[in-house]
């Protein structure tokens, strides 16, 4: 049997427990990872006991109340507060989601919040996303023209912009492509259901020229066809959205092409 051994300065160790200092009934435990490049040191999973009777709903408004009451060197990233911008993606009682509309409410039992997974760590809650975003670039998600200069409004039947629904509203926070074992063990090769899904909007647009261009570009074993239908794209994105389907629909373009 294979044994397989985390290096010694990668095992999570327990951390620090802060204790509710506010004498309230209504207390959870939440259990954070935390780990500071800087310091030196592993990894630790530090355990707050929060006053929930003054504590919004969301996860997040859990996580500012520990930054803003209990221990503010807590690392994380955030901005809209209303699911828009991704920022705040984590993994929540073992799932990946949005800390911002996942009420703390649905989780029973301790709190347990995690970076996205198999992330390399820059602090904390924060993963390092440059990969995904440099991944994102090379599918060049811009409107492609054969006319030079543009000087007047490209048109767009109804139809055709009803075949972008399900594909627009990706907000990149990376919960689909984290959640994806194929982007686990090929992430720097596979391109991963969010950079593949933005890719299909591209590639449908009615407006764009570069349609055969774009299928060319993803056409490859690892860029594409890592994808074995998996489905847990599908299950993790905050939005609703079908990685998944679109990921189908790019291969049978390219069969039918």
């Amino acid at each position: 049997m294979v044994q397989i051994n985390l290096p010694p300065n990668s095992k999570v160790q327990k951390g620090e427990y802060y204790k509710d200092k506010t004498g309230s009934k209504n207390i959870r435990k939440v259990n954070i990872y935390r780990w500071d490049p800087s310091s030196g040191k592993n990894p630790r999973i530090d355990t707050y006991e929060v006053d929930m009777d003054n504590c919004p709903s969301k996860i997040l408004d859990l996580l500012n109340k520990i930054k803003n009451e209990i221990d503010s060197t807590l690392a994380y990233r955030r901005s809209c507060s209303h699911g828009v911008c991704g920022s705040c993606a984590m993994n929540m009682d073992g799932k990946n989601g949005l800390a911002c509309t996942k009420p703390h409410e649905e989780i029973k039992g301790d709190i347990n919040i995690y970076p996205l997974p198999h992330l390399k760590v820059k602090k904390d809650l924060i993963g390092d996303l440059s990969t995904l975003y440099k991944q994102y670039e090379s599918i060049e998600p811009w409107l492609k023209t054969n006319t030079k200069v543009q000087d007047k409004e490209i048109i767009q039947s109804r139809e055709d912009r009803l075949k972008l629904d399900g594909a627009y509203e990706c907000i990149m926070c990376a919960c689909c492509s984290t959640s994806c074992p194929s982007y686990w063990w090929n992430g720097d090769k596979y391109l991963g259901p969010a950079v593949l899904l933005q890719a299909y909007r591209w590639i449908i647009d009615s407006r764009d020229d570069e349609r055969m261009e774009r299928l060319k570009k993803v056409a490859d074993e690892l860029k594409l066809y890592r994808c074995h239908t998996i489905m847990n794209c599908t299950n993790a994105c905050p939005k609703g959205l079908n990685p998944a389907k679109a990921i189908a629909e790019i291969k049978k373009m390219l069969a039918t092409a």
